[in-house]
């Protein structure tokens, strides 16, 4: 039984490091196709909302998240938030290596230390059983 919620936690806790991250670059990358945003004259506002909602890009960002948000619902049924959470910190490591490789945004030394110290803390939670608290049926 152990084993079994452990093997379902890490499969949704991957699923949310890697949808949410996926998800957050298929939207910013329709975004810059969608191109400026003003929000004045209010005329822009609806040429401006079809360009954005009629992105493909977007729609797949929007199902990844989507994606994203079941997993991270699902992880919170059968594992603590205090668990759930800090693992869920590695999507910054893949946020940032997507940001880098495929939007070819610049990421400072510092910044890439940041986040690797915060992917090494989740080595302190990875060998902590992910539910202390007793279930309920």
């Amino acid at each position: 039984m152990h084993t079994r919620l452990h093997l379902k936690t890490y499969v949704l806790i991957a699923v949310m490091v890697i949808a949410g991250p996926i998800g957050n670059l298929l939207i910013a990358k329709g975004m810059r196709q969608a191109g400026e945003v003003r929000l004045w004259p209010a005329s822009e506002l609806l040429a401006l909302f079809l360009r954005v909602f009629g992105a493909f890009t977007i729609w797949i960002g929007i199902a990844c998240l989507i994606g994203f948000i079941v997993a991270y619902m699902l992880a919170l049924s059968m594992a603590d938030y205090s668990y759930v959470q800090p693992a869920a910190a590695l999507g910054y490591g893949v946020t940032a290596l997507l940001a880098a490789f495929v939007l070819g945004e610049s990421v400072s030394p510092l910044r890439w230390v940041g986040i690797g110290i915060i992917c090494l803390g989740v080595l302190f939670i990875r060998n902590t059983h992910p539910r202390t608290t007793e279930t309920r049926e």
